[in-house]
């Protein structure tokens, strides 16, 4: 039986297997399902999703990052943040905060003239969230395993520059969250240094 998984903006993608020019097996997904299909995953591999929906097949990374430490930016997004299409993923030794580029709403409000009330209606603002792109504006990278201080990070977009850059001092992870989160989606984001 193949291997299929469903991702985020509803599509059905197909691991398929292959081998490269160097004879070595390799896989990826396509939305396809002609082609040799892979049968089982790989021993050591697992199915990953980025946050824009982008589906590979990747060796199990180490687990660095807690659960409970993902969980206190998931909540902490939830109660000190007014950004509400957002997506937590970890790379590594550091926890990333994607927003979406576009502002769902004002694209609801495209469809004034065809709803109503278009944020009300359920259908269409599924629909817009699987047209949406999610950069990563915040990172709170681990600095310290043993005492588990983190370094929060955020992108800075002037020309010259382009880059993460480090904000305020390494520290405890649930002070750093309630400290920079509630910036995000706001002027004062750039403003952090």
């Amino acid at each position: 039986m193949s291997i299929t998984h469903t991702n985020a903006k509803g599509q059905t993608l197909y691991l398929h297997q292959g081998t490269t020019k160097t004879g070595k097996l390799k896989y990826y997904f396509a939305m396809q399902s002609e082609g040799t299909l892979a049968e089982a995953i790989p021993p050591g591999y697992e199915i990953y999703e980025n946050p824009n929906a982008q589906v590979f097949l990747r060796r199990i990374p180490p687990k660095i990052i807690t659960d409970e430490e993902r969980q206190v930016v998931e909540e902490g997004m939830r109660q000190y943040a007014e950004v509400k299409d957002y997506k937590v993923d970890i790379k590594g030794n550091a926890l990333l905060i994607y927003t979406a580029e576009q502002d769902l709403d004002a694209l609801a409000d495209l469809f004034k003239d065809m709803y109503p009330v278009p944020t009300a209606n359920i259908e269409l603002m599924t629909l817009l969230r699987k047209g949406i792109h999610y950069s990563p504006l915040l990172v709170f990278q681990l600095v310290d395993a043993t005492r588990r201080t983190f370094q929060t990070q955020r992108y800075c977009f002037l020309g010259s520059v382009d880059d993460w850059i480090a904000i305020g001092k390494p520290g405890k992870l649930p002070q750093l969250v309630k400290t920079y989160v509630k910036h995000l989606g706001k002027d004062s984001y750039v403003e952090l240094w």
